[in-house]
């Protein structure tokens, strides 16, 4: 029989980094649609880039709606801190 692996999460409210700099770029999207994709409802993945993503973000409303809430820390030309939390009401984003 194989062991199934669940990933345990300490805290509703946890908050997961996220570097995206260190991602190759042709890989960047599905990566960060999949960690998303992992958080529960009130975590909160902290995204860090060296540039502003905005057709990222354009994918993200159309592929989440409401469900994930997006808010930057820091818009800077060369420095993006961005925090993608998992709305309570609208359950996991899968």
């Amino acid at each position: 029989m194989k062991e199934q692996l669940h990933h345990q999460h300490l805290r509703s409210d946890a908050v997961y980094p996220f570097d995206a700099r260190g991602i190759a770029k042709r890989f960047r999207h599905a990566a960060i649609f999949g960690a998303l994709d992992a958080l529960s409802a009130g975590e909160t993945m902290l995204f860090v880039n060296d540039h502003d993503p905005l057709p990222l973000l354009e994918q993200l409303r159309t592929r989440y709606g409401d469900k994930v809430a997006i808010a930057y820390e820091v818009r800077d030309p060369h420095e993006i801190r961005i925090r993608f939390t998992v709305n309570t009401a609208g359950g996991d984003p899968s």
